[in-house]
């Protein structure tokens, strides 16, 4: 029997539960093994709930428990999360994870402590929610140079870009709306502002990297700027805005963003639509690969924290992840990355167009039959330090979004 301890009986512990109670005999079939849920750790009781006879209130009753062999982290926040798992580890447990923050934060620690204990940290629900991308990054590509990861990571975001693009609705009206549904919080700032995001790209570009890269170095920007008037561009250009994560190798530089980003129909991210998440790698020797699903949600978040717990109970005793050492990467500044851009400037084109195009280069002007008084151009390929340098001389710009080619 493997027993397992799983810490925090919130949205995805409950998930992690009836997981393993919907699904036992093929877990157990594929673990060789029972697998037991001996404790649930909780500030709360839950009376009436069968789980209430696991429930625990001391960490110490789970980690001074020889029997556990695996412990669940599904508390979310860093502390005490981040303490209870360093001490599991410690003990020779086992744990796995769907803590972003937690993983952005200290990942490389705790992978280091389970690699010297022969142990495993596993945190494939961090990032793609019930999208499996960790487990191919450490095992299915271990032969290729990733040399880009693109994703839509945040579905709040993307279920409020569709509902704008597709129904021309204005930002507040669909954060009340993705709100009354249940797709974000009372206070979205997390997912709105493009933080949730962040810390999942930081995680794939620590993988892919072998370094750390720490979130905060990493150029963030949300949605909250983005209008109805900006997606009557996008269709007219036949394009889409999607707030996309990306971590791409410059030479012997790694460069990382979250920001919203303009796509044309042939771009793989392009249809990805509502709650639904997508992950774009593009390796060296494979080429180009997508991975596609329920981003988030209780069971399909769930369902990928209990895949690492079959993963672990197969490999007790032998260390199967991929490191990243703890040594911090520095990232190409924003200011030296090169994109097109798409701008929005007050006036009239047929006026402005040739001094435009005496700073900016060659444009290709857009302009919305409705819209007075403003129009759109696209630039050609300019670093972001030179686009913002000639930005100052264009008081009239209203806003800008980067292309993604």
């Amino acid at each position: 029997m493997v027993n397992i301890a799983v810490l925090g009986y919130g949205t995805v512990g409950s998930g992690v539960v009836e997981v393993i109670n919907t699904n036992g005999a093929r877990i157990n079939q594929r673990i060789g093994d029972e697998l037991n849920v001996k404790y649930v750790l909780d500030l709360r009781d839950f009376p009436g709930d069968p789980i209430q006879e696991k429930i625990v209130h001391e960490f110490d009753t789970v980690v001074e428990d020889p029997d556990i062999q695996i412990v669940v982290e599904v508390m979310g926040g860093i502390e005490p999360a981040y303490t209870f798992v360093k001490r599991s580890l410690q003990a020779g447990k086992s744990v796995a994870t769907s803590n972003k923050a937690l993983v952005a934060k200290h990942g490389a620690e705790l992978l280091s402590i389970a690699r010297d204990h022969n142990i495993n940290f596993l945190f494939e629900a961090s990032v793609g929610g019930g999208i499996p991308i960790i487990r191919p990054l450490n095992s299915s590509m271990t032969a290729d140079e990733i040399e880009e990861i693109t994703g839509i990571l945040n579905g709040t975001t993307n279920y409020m870009m569709t509902k704008m693009f597709y129904e021309g609705a204005d930002y507040d009206a669909v954060l009340k709306e993705a709100q009354d549904n249940g797709y974000a919080e009372r206070n979205p700032e997390a997912d709105v502002e493009g933080y949730d995001a962040c810390r999942k790209i930081a995680i794939l570009s620590s993988l892919i990297s072998g370094q750390q890269v720490d979130f905060e170095d990493i150029y963030t920007e949300g949605i909250t700027k983005i209008t109805s008037e900006d997606m009557m561009y996008a269709k007219a250009m036949d394009m889409t805005i999607k707030l996309l994560a990306s971590s791409k190798r410059d030479g012997d530089h790694l460069h990382a963003i979250v920001a919203p980003h303009l796509l044309g129909r042939e771009h793989p991210l392009f249809n990805v639509n509502d709650v639904f998440n997508a992950i774009f790698v593009h390796g060296n020797v494979l080429g180009d690969a997508m991975f596609y699903g329920s981003g988030a949600g209780k069971l399909p978040t769930a369902s990928a924290v209990v895949a690492d717990v079959v993963d672990e109970a197969k490999h007790l005793h032998r260390n199967i992840m991929t490191m990243w050492k703890s040594d911090k990467l520095e990232l190409l500044p924003i200011e030296d990355t090169k994109k097109r851009y798409f701008v929005r400037i007050g006036g009239n084109a047929a006026v402005m167009q040739a001094y435009l195009e005496s700073r900016f280069g060659s444009i290709e002007v857009v302009e919305i039959e409705g819209l007075e008084g403003e129009f759109g151009f696209k630039t050609g390929i300019l670093s972001e330090g030179e686009y913002r340098e000639i930005a100052k001389e264009f008081p009239t710009i209203k806003g800008m979004i980067r292309i993604q080619e």
